[in-house]
């Protein structure tokens, strides 16, 4: 199932687009955000479980800022894993 999730906490990129099929990442593209950074996280979370993804981005920080594009993408993939909990 694809989601798109439009980031917050003043993070360079703007939205995030990615898929999940029976629990693992199969596709991700970051609108914004400094390209080798993003290429990189698509390239490494594609075929992961999204658990592992969500322990693993979840509260890396950005210099001074509160989030950072791996934190948003890891909130992105945590309210994904929650809509599908809900329509089971």
């Amino acid at each position: 199932m694809e989601y798109h999730y439009r980031t917050k906490g003043g993070v360079c990129s703007r939205t995030i687009n990615f898929s999940i099929e029976d629990g693992i990442i199969t596709s991700l593209n970051f609108e914004g955000g400094c390209s080798g950074n993003t290429q990189g996280i698509s390239h490494l979370a594609i075929g992961m479980k999204a658990e592992d993804v969500v322990n693993r981005l979840k509260g890396i920080k950005c210099g001074y800022k509160d989030s950072s594009c791996p934190d948003q993408f890891a909130l992105a993939v945590e309210e994904a894993l929650s809509k599908i909990s809900n329509e089971s």
